[in-house]
């Protein structure tokens, strides 16, 4: 890959990684409002208790997220994006393109998927 196309990744993969952080964030903010509305009731407190329960959920997805773009930035830093982690073929430009974060090739992540990596 060219350098300006490098470029190019790291300025996606680093907005997005702020996305991440900002939505986070916010999710953590709205949990610790949700603790301080002082719920009187039951309905009240079990409607908390499902969207504290909800939110971190979402924190965990993004956390993972989170985890997934460091180590594309990583690979970047180390002159090893756009190669599978698993095969170590290079990965498709156009995959690349849609999910720059990804860490394998189309094959090794089907096969991830059903299990057989």
């Amino acid at each position: 890959m060219d350098q300006k196309k490098l470029k190019s990744v790291r300025e996606e993969l680093t907005r997005r990684k702020n996305e991440i952080l900002d939505a986070f964030n916010k999710n953590k903010n709205y949990g610790k409002e949700a603790d301080e509305d002082g719920a009187q009731d039951i309905a009240d407190k079990a409607s908390s208790s499902y969207t504290k329960e909800f939110l971190f959920s979402l924190s965990n997805s993004e956390r993972d997220m989170l985890q997934e773009v460091d180590e594309a930035l990583a690979r970047l830093d180390e002159g090893h994006f756009g190669v599978c982690v698993a095969c170590e073929e290079a990965i498709d430009r156009k995959r690349l393109e849609a999910v720059p974060w990804t860490r394998h090739c189309l094959g090794c992540q089907q096969k991830m998927e059903q299990g057989a990596l």
